[in-house]
């Protein structure tokens, strides 16, 4: 059986996995990643297309280099359908934004980790982790072109995806890895790629739509005026939904996409949950997709998993420079993560539990009510403040809806709440236990004030 050494060995080809192969290639380590598709599908992933923070990548891989890869920069808004409402309302997004060609996006970060000085190894099944008898993750076994073949390494970085097979495979029994992950905290998501003869009037936004169930969206995000990423998601702790036959009556009603052609299909699951608590263990850190780093509320992540995988990278580095890949010379890793989007995404992660307690034309309804500004902050914050003259005007354009208006407030403080403790993330594996449970405590207000589900 072959074996192949080191320093880390990363697992998926990713925008994490990329950016966390690039940043180890940049100084010096060996590093390679561990793809299961062939050369030519690697990076044909099942995305929305739409990049927040399209101006903040790191610069393991340079900005110019993925660039050519986004198809519309003007898009500068959300757009959301309210049938039961009979309107729309328009939602500015804060920051740059655009729409890629993920594909393209995908084969530009592959070639980038590649010039950086990463070995990729395509068409390679991961079959197993690889620990020694103190608990260290030390590799990876797997089935590379039919083959079995072993990984050594100092650090395995998993950037596998959502619901990796890694962590079922690791005992992570000794270790502050966060292992409360089930499916009823992820979405399944279904899209296609259609390309129409006339110019949509929606270039310049992101269109989104409530199901007939409060528990997903359909979305419409034009890559170009005339090529539309369409699709659809659903959270998995709801009853399922035929996703392709919803899609497919939705566009059938929509006069825009009479006579288009679809040109690629594709699907897929995600995270709509918090961040995991911790994403590391003795050898081993969790990127991307692989631990939770994606917006709940929009399911948007390409910009965090790309920071997810440099500061994945910087401590791995720095760990075996010290010679210790232990739990604590990794912990900096998290924090990071916290600090740059983690808390903001726990704080959302409150509002998306508290959608699953109400029914799909309250919410909508609320939603035509809200000021779209303060809107807007909350979405990509995880806080916001209204003032006392927009408190009033809210109450009195949803009449009918106050109940629901006052448990969003409750609400709302408790995610201000989720915000300041996430924000006091602690320093050292030393205080994770108390910290948890202090979280949990205020997670119990927030059902406790929504009736919604327990989710974790």
């Amino acid at each position: 059986m072959p074996t192949h050494e080191y320093d880390v060995v990363v697992a998926g080809a990713g925008t994490a996995g990329c950016y966390a192969a690039a940043t180890v290639a940049n100084e010096g380590l060996d590093v390679v990643v561990v793809e299961r598709k062939d050369e030519e599908e690697a990076g044909h992933i099942a995305c929305g297309d739409a990049l927040k923070g399209a101006s903040a990548f790191p610069k393991s891989i340079p900005k110019s280099q993925i660039e050519p890869a986004f198809t519309n920069t003007d898009v500068d808004h959300g757009r959301f359908e309210l049938p039961s409402q009979n309107t729309a309302v328009d939602i500015p997004v804060p920051g740059e934004l655009a729409v890629i060609d993920r594909w393209e996006y995908g084969r530009r970060i592959i070639d980038g980790a590649k010039r950086a000085g990463a070995d990729f190894h395509y068409e390679t099944v991961i079959n197993d982790v690889r620990q020694d008898e103190a608990g260290r993750v030390s590799g990876l076994e797997a089935k590379r072109n039919g083959s079995q073949v072993t990984y050594e390494s100092e650090v395995v970085v998993d950037a596998a995806g959502a619901l990796s097979l890694l962590q079922d495979k690791a005992d992570f029994s000794d270790a502050t890895f966060d292992t409360n992950v089930r499916y009823s905290q992820f979405c399944s998501a279904y899209r296609e790629i259609i390309h129409v003869d006339e110019p949509v009037e929606y270039d310049d936004a992101l269109v989104f739509k409530p199901t007939e169930r409060a528990a997903g969206y359909l979305w419409y995000f034009p890559r170009t005026p005339t090529e539309i990423n369409v699709g659809l998601g659903f959270q998995m702790n709801e009853e399922p939904m035929k996703l392709v036959e919803s899609l497919r009556n939705d566009i059938h009603n929509r006069p825009e996409f009479e006579n288009a052609t679809v040109e690629d299909k594709l699907g897929a699951a995600l995270p709509t949950r918090r961040p995991y608590d911790s994403a590391v263990a003795p050898g081993y850190v969790a990127v991307g997709d692989a631990a939770g780093h994606v917006n709940p509320t929009t399911g948007g992540g390409i910009a965090g998993a790309a920071y997810a995988g440099k500061y994945a990278a910087d401590q791995a580095i720095e760990a075996i420079s010290a010679g210790d890949v232990s739990e604590s010379e990794l912990w900096e890793y998290n924090e990071r993560v916290m600090d740059h989007f983690g808390a903001r995404y726990a704080a959302l992660d409150v509002y998306n539990i508290f959608t699953t307690a109400y029914d799909v034309d309250d919410l909508t309804a609320l939603l035509a009510s809200v000021p779209m500004e303060k809107l807007s902050e909350a979405l990509y914050s995880g806080s916001t403040d209204v003032g006392l003259w927009l408190k009033i005007k809210t109450l009195l354009k949803s009449a009918g809806h106050w109940g629901t208006i006052l448990d969003l407030y409750r609400t709302k403080r408790l995610a201000d709440d989720v915000l300041d403790h996430y924000e006091s993330y602690p320093s050292s594996p030393d205080g994770f236990e108390a910290w948890q449970r202090e979280r949990d405590t205020l997670l119990d207000r927030v059902y406790e004030t929504t009736g919604a589900e327990p989710k974790y």
